[in-house]
């Protein structure tokens, strides 16, 4: 029986190791090679090679935020970029952009935001995602029913004056609830808590007026852009604001976001934003 065992044990052996043997033979896959210090990568801008290299040769912090400028300089690049990130967003190709953490760092020193948005604090819409948007790249400013009131305004004032940002949106968007608790009735919204009655008084004049639409949606869908349009009306009413536009630094304008498809509709010419 011992020969017969010894066999069995070797049998055993040798199917055991083969796999390992096996694998050992597999030829090495290729790594990629790293870019050349020097070579700009596909769809890479000047500044952001700029900084690649920097980071590469272990520049400071201080040196990473003096680089870190600005991604728009005019009204019309920061509606672009707005534009291009969206349209990533919406066709599932979003490239959710990054930092390495001597950038997340840096970003401790300064901030240099190319737009200021003020949109609905609704949890289905964070405004740097629908966009494709970085950190650091908006400086977002979220209440329910993107209302203009004293907060809000304070705070694209301090965007508009002491960041330089080129573009102010106003966003509203699909199935607002502010902005359907607004079209209540007298009764039912003064049920509601008085902070809740503060933002829903500064819709109730843009919905007041709501042509009869038998569908729920596009009915919806029109009080939302009314809102927006009310809102955008208000905005360059506020000194700072207007000032900026007068020197064309700025640009103010509404956008509607859809939420059952990702899609941004855009409010950008005159008609388009009028009061009606």
């Amino acid at each position: 029986m011992k020969p017969l065992l010894s066999l069995t044990f070797a049998a055993f052996l040798a199917t055991f190791f083969q796999p390992v043997a096996a694998h050992a033979a597999e030829p090495a896959v290729a790594q990629p090679t790293p870019p050349e210090p020097g070579a700009q990568k596909a769809g890479e801008t000047e500044p952001d090679l700029k900084l690649r290299e920097a980071i590469a040769r272990g520049a400071t912090i201080e040196d990473i935020a003096k680089l870190k400028g600005p991604s728009t300089k005019t009204p019309q690049d920061a509606i672009r970029s707005l534009k291009m990130g969206n349209a990533r967003f919406f066709g599932g190709t979003a490239r959710r952009p990054d930092m390495s953490a001597n950038e997340r760092r840096a970003q401790i020193l300064q901030q240099t935001p190319f737009a200021v948005v003020l949109g609905c604090s609704d949890s289905r819409v964070p405004v740097e995602l629908v966009y494709d948007q970085g950190l650091g790249d908006i400086f977002s400013v979220r209440v329910a029913g993107q209302a203009v009131e004293p907060g809000t305004s304070g705070s694209i004032e301090y965007a508009v004056k002491h960041l330089n940002t080129r573009l102010l949106v106003i966003m509203g968007h699909e199935g607002c609830g502010a902005v359907k608790a607004a079209m209540l009735d007298d009764a039912e919204r003064k049920a509601e808590p008085e902070n809740v009655r503060y933002l829903l008084d500064r819709i109730v004049p843009a919905v007041a007026n709501i042509p009869k639409i038998r569908d729920p949606k596009a009915k919806m869908r029109e009080a939302v852009i009314a809102n927006v349009r009310k809102q955008l009306a208000l905005a360059p009413q506020n000194p700072v604001v207007k000032a900026a536009v007068a020197k064309n630094e700025l640009a103010v304008i509404g956008a509607f976001y859809e939420i059952s498809s990702g899609q941004v509709d855009f409010l950008e010419n005159e008609d388009e934003l009028k009061v009606h």
